[in-house]
């Protein structure tokens, strides 16, 4: 369990090794306002039968408000059920993906706890404190949202930005730290263009932090900085794709 920020009530929480084996590694986050808590992205059954129990250290379980999925992956989504039928906690999901959420085994009956996030984003409160659910579309899903919580001002950036192999949980040389992400985002990002409008929307956010869902965490104004140029500038998916649709011989 890992710290990011506390002040006055408040804190966000990261656990960064529940995942194991063949599994693609995965940060679950916690972001706690007094005795409510929101959990984002929780991931799947394995992850749940290690996560569930550690929650009480951060918030009663019944103070567990809202469960945040931002899209429809498994490594996200898988363990719905679990955290449904047993807190009174409250999911939200993107408009795009609320009918397929039943494909996972989610009972009908707590179906109705599921709740849409539109496409446009929208704000929770926790214990009175705003969490803003931006609109991240595309990347990499079409229906996709992030986090941002401006008393920590952090921002819950998903699959932008995750790293895959790096063992470090802080990226404190961007340069070397390209390698571990490159591959990733320019495969599983759409365009640049998608990712030019994150930038510009982003930019007019007060973010101290970045925390993918994938590997390490950008912390501080210059390592954010850093992160967002980077992104400006990338090629990705479809950029790089003008041979990819061709038949098979």
């Amino acid at each position: 369990m890992i710290t990011l920020f506390e002040s006055d009530g408040h804190k966000n929480i990261m656990f960064n090794d529940l995942t194991s084996g063949a599994m693609v590694q995965a940060n679950q986050h916690i972001i706690a306002d007094g005795k409510a808590c929101m959990v984002l992205d929780p991931g799947g059954h394995k992850v749940y039968a290690k996560l569930f129990p550690q929650i009480s250290s951060v918030c009663p379980i019944d103070g567990l408000e809202h469960i945040f999925f931002s899209h429809q992956d498994p490594d996200i989504i898988a363990a719905a059920n679990g955290w449904l039928m047993v807190t009174d906690a409250t999911a939200w999901l993107p408009e795009l993906w609320m009918r397929f959420l039943p494909h996972f085994g989610v009972d009908r009956l707590v179906m109705e706890r599921v709740r849409p996030i539109p496409d446009q984003g929208m704000t929770l409160t926790l214990n009175g404190s705003p969490l803003r659910l931006i609109p991240a579309h595309f990347l990499h899903s079409p229906g996709n949202f992030q986090v941002y919580d401006p008393v920590s001002k952090i921002l819950y950036s998903g699959d932008l930005g995750a790293s895959l192999g790096n063992e470090y949980i802080f990226a404190e040389d961007f340069d070397a730290h390209i390698a571990y992400m490159e591959g990733f985002h320019k495969r599983y990002m759409p365009s640049g263009r998608a990712l030019k409008m994150w930038v510009r929307m982003v930019r007019s956010l007060d973010v101290e932090m970045i925390a993918p869902q994938h590997g390490a965490v950008f912390s501080g104004r210059e390592m954010v900085d850093r992160f967002i140029g980077w992104i400006d500038q990338l090629s990705c998916g479809l950029d790089l794709m003008d041979d990819a649709f061709v038949v098979p011989e």
